[in-house]
């Protein structure tokens, strides 16, 4: 166990859970990872081995086959997942942001439909806000649910939807407008639906179509796609919590455990690179030496492992108020922010001390630089996590004249 990123006052079923994830890890996946980066493949072996250890049930109550865990609980797990290969987390994540959302705002039909298929990791999730031209802007949202009869009919194309081929459940946010009168502030009239859906790509249900995946620089293995609704009828009992209006709030409720989760990520990446780093610089000479025993690495071992203990510690404290359910948006912003800025500088020095060697594909370093970036810009960019933080900063220090 490195002397690194360690969490105080854990229960012993904690540290088990941990201590089998963390074998998992060194045993499972970092031994294949980088060979499966490279050819962009879907761990598939990795997920039943995940799904065996019973981790797609980690955080759903145990009244519904899940474990029933915390969120801190969820998000070390997911620090060592990371640590191994960034994209299997990435996977578990969009599950379980979907069970989390139905666990906190489904209807019962919905929770006892949907909660102990997704334990069992039969149902898997992703979910689904982004659209080709908003971005971040998430009041902008196009996509339309139209209310005939018993059923919602949707129309508009998402993007950057995390599982959509291997996903069977989605929780797509759209704009309804019903009853709701003109002028509904926006973020008012948004309706999240649960579409159920086939794996795979191309029309997956009538209505439904996930192209191909998204080629990307990093976050590879996972499949990242669109998703282009024309016409698809979803039953009206398929409204998370059978309200419309409420799918906003719903959304966010969710993506505060996802900035947990994208913050985990960052520690456990980060992790890593120091572990590269620290290993290769005592074993590469210059001069005569190791270079771990030039000044200049020295100095940057000791700035690395300072960002690796901050996001770590910060992490930990997003999930921990989480937990104690309390609000966490000003927390999880920090954590967030801090966690992926640190990961991509802890990882950029990694890469220098690697000199040359950084830059070859047979070192692990390469596949963390390409993977870094995507934590500045997942689960909202670092600018929106700032404005998110100013404008809490205001409410709690509001000036009182």
């Amino acid at each position: 166990m490195s002397r690194l990123a360690q969490t105080a006052d854990l229960t012993d079923v904690q540290r088990e859970i941990l201590s089998t994830v963390r074998d998992f890890v060194d045993k499972e996946i970092l031994p294949v990872a980088t060979e499966l980066e490279h050819r962009d493949e879907y761990p598939t072996r990795i997920v039943e081995g995940l799904k065996e250890l019973g981790l797609f049930g980690l955080m759903i109550p145990e009244e519904y086959g899940g474990l029933g865990e915390s969120l801190l609980t969820y998000a070390l797990c997911v620090e060592e997942i990371a640590r191994g290969w960034m994209s299997v987390s990435g996977i578990v994540n969009t599950h379980f942001i979907v069970a989390y959302m139905l666990k906190q705002h489904g209807t019962q039909e919905q929770k006892d439909t949907f909660l102990p298929r997704m334990a069992a990791g039969e149902v898997r999730g992703a979910f689904s806000m982004s659209e080709p031209g908003l971005g971040s802007d998430v009041s902008a949202i196009t996509s339309k649910g139209v209310r005939e009869g018993d059923e919602f009919v949707l129309d508009g194309q998402k993007m950057w939807l995390t599982n959509g081929g291997t996903s069977t459940l989605v929780a797509v946010l759209c704009r309804s407008d019903e009853g709701h009168p003109e002028g509904t502030a926006p973020h008012k009239s948004m309706t999240t639906f649960l579409v159920e859906k086939e794996p795979g790509f191309g029309e997956v249900r009538p209505g439904l179509t996930i192209p191909g995946k998204i080629d990307k620089m990093g976050y590879k293995g996972v499949d990242t796609t669109e998703l282009i609704m024309h016409g698809l009828r979803i039953p009206a009992n398929r409204v998370l919590g059978g309200t419309t209006g409420r799918g906003f709030y719903q959304m966010m409720d969710g993506v505060e455990v996802g900035r947990v989760n994208v913050a985990a990520r960052g520690c456990g990446v980060a992790q890593r690179a120091f572990e590269l780093g620290v290993s290769y610089a005592q074993q590469r000479e210059t001069f005569g030496k190791p270079i771990a025993q030039h000044q200049a690495i020295q100095f940057k071992l000791a700035e690395m492992a300072t960002k690796v203990e901050a996001a770590h510690a910060m992490m930990v404290n997003a999930a921990r108020k989480k937990d104690s359910g309390e609000r966490n948006d000003l927390e999880a912003g920090m954590a967030k922010y801090l966690a992926s800025e640190y990961c991509k500088e802890v990882v950029e020095d990694a890469f220098r001390i690697h000199g040359g060697y950084g830059f070859s594909k047979e070192y692990e370093i390469e596949r963390l630089y390409r993977e870094a970036p995507m934590l500045l810009i997942g689960e909202g960019t670092a600018e929106i996590q700032k404005m998110i933080i100013g404008r809490r900063l205001l409410e709690e220090y509001r000036f009182q004249g």
